[in-house]
């Protein structure tokens, strides 16, 4: 071998280095680094990286904002749902509720409506907080075990207007103008998570032991949000916690829990969601400031507060009698209360006191509530023999009552058979006028009879009315309840206020 040639290497790797290019072998690292860099690009932008569990439940858990979506991306639109609950489904309404509810669908044609009733509630309350939904036994248990129709029916709109948003309308609810109407024209829906009315607006009577708790509120009976929001699943929460500790004060389970009206008010009606919605405000203001009702108290025109749209009385709660309410012919009226469905109270009574009956009786009357509360005040100080005259007026003013009634319905009976009498009267007379039993004028002498006239039958003479008794004089010193609208029973289950 010549001394010059190059060794001979026994390696693979050294037969390779002597027969690639020294250049070659230079770039092999440069490659290399860019074919590895290639498969990590590749890796990032085609194939899903692996998330742990905990960062999934984290994205799907609600945000906890008033007017937070789950998703960042918050379609600008409610959703297109109308909601509403009752006994039977709309196949079998009666008339009554049947023409209600069609004012809904009538007037929003576009959105979808949907009841549930007696006999599906529990298999929704399962479908949505079961394992397949929202994974809370708790919330399904204890709907389940609720046997007070009136708590089952504020706990089913709570959890429905959670889990899917739209419209909520008790069954006695008629809408006289289309949901897009609920968001004036000058904002911007994006904006707003939840739409309210106000219901009772009469903060005067805040210090008073019976009206005070329930003399500020929003309606209930018709509102409109998005799915998820937190103050939503918050009141079915406080509903759960609340009537637990009443069963536990009462030494019951759950299911037999007696409730009178302001505990009902107070616990999951008119009250409860009003304090809850004003406390979930406030988690968005700024330190140091605080939202109350008087931010609410005589508005005129509707207000945006922490995303909420909170609209003036006239909206959803014209024609109370009370609250500067106006009437349904209003042109800002959009929905109207008929209270048709309301026989709650009837299972949970309002305080009645034993001579001078309910102050709600005076429909937030300042008048008529002054008179009950000094009537009250004064009762205290009467010996038992004077409370017993005073009972006995009072029952001698009912009699009176019934009695007159009852004569007023005479009368009403005697002017509908004297209304009746008339109109055969008419229609006889026209009958005999077309057939000639009547005379009828001849052609050219008007006066004169015609030759085939009948005689015509004598008429019965006009029913005579009773004469109208005499007004009974007004007792003194004794509280007269005026009339008072009874309020709605939104949804029945078996065993949705003022």
């Amino acid at each position: 071998m010549s001394p010059l040639s190059s060794p001979t290497l026994s390696t693979l790797p050294g037969k390779l280095r002597n027969r690639l290019p020294t250049q070659m072998r230079r770039t092999i690292p440069v490659y290399l680094v860019c074919v590895t860099l290639f498969i990590l690009v590749f890796r990032a932008q085609v194939l899903p990286a692996p998330q742990h569990q905990s960062s999934l439940l984290k994205r799907q858990a609600p945000q906890k904002h008033l007017g937070g979506a789950e998703e960042a991306s918050q379609p600008t639109d409610f959703p297109k749902k109308i909601w509403q609950s009752w006994k039977v489904d709309p196949l079998n309404f009666e008339k009554r509720d049947f023409d209600t509810a069609r004012t809904w669908t009538t007037k929003n044609p576009g959105h979808r409506y949907e009841v549930l009733t007696d006999h599906n509630d529990v298999v929704y309350v399962e479908e949505k907080f079961g394992p397949q939904g929202f994974n809370r036994p708790d919330i399904v248990e204890f709907y389940r075990t609720v046997n007070a129709t009136i708590i089952k029916a504020d706990l089913l709109r709570y959890m429905i207007m959670y889990a899917e948003g739209g419209v909520y309308a008790d069954i006695d609810v008629e809408a006289l103008k289309p949901v897009d109407r609920f968001i004036p024209a000058r904002y911007n829906a994006a904006d707003i998570d939840m739409v309210i009315g106000v219901e009772i607006d009469q903060p005067e009577f805040r210090d008073h032991s019976i009206l005070g708790p329930k003399s500020m509120s929003f309606c209930q009976w018709t509102f409109m949000c998005r799915p998820r929001l937190p103050v939503m699943l918050q009141l079915v929460e406080n509903i759960m916690s609340w009537l637990s500790d009443i069963a536990a004060k009462q030494n019951v389970a759950v299911s037999e829990v007696a409730l009178d009206f302001d505990e009902v008010i107070g616990g999951t009606g008119p009250s409860a969601f009003t304090a809850a919605v004003l406390k979930e405000m406030n988690k968005h203001v700024g330190s140091g400031a605080k939202i109350t009702w008087d931010a609410f108290h005589a508005i005129d025109e509707s207000t945006v507060v922490s995303r909420v749209l909170v609209l003036d009385v006239e909206k959803f709660a014209a024609g109370q009698g009370h609250s500067d309410s106006g009437n349904h012919n209003a042109r800002g009226a959009l929905v109207k209360h008929h209270y048709h469905a309301s026989n709650w109270p009837s299972k949970h009574p309002r305080f009645s006191h034993p001579a001078y009956g309910e102050v709600e009786h005076c429909n937030w009357d300042p008048v008529c509530v002054k008179q009950w509360d000094d009537d009250v005040a004064a009762w205290k100080a009467l010996s038992q023999t004077e409370q017993n005259k005073i009972l006995e007026a009072r029952e001698q003013e009912h009699n009176f009552g019934l009695d007159l009634g009852g004569k007023e319905h005479e009368k009403a009976q005697a002017l509908e058979r004297l209304t009746e009498a008339v109109r055969r009267q008419e229609e006889e007379a026209r009958k005999l006028a077309e057939g000639g039993g009547v005379p009828l004028a001849d052609g050219n002498d008007p006066g004169q009879a015609a030759p085939h006239a009948f005689p015509a039958e004598p008429l019965s003479p006009p029913l005579q009315l009773p004469p109208a008794p005499a007004p009974a004089p007004e007792p003194r010193g004794l509280f007269l309840p005026g009339p008072f609208p009874q309020q709605p029973e939104p949804l029945v289950f078996p065993a949705a206020q003022f």
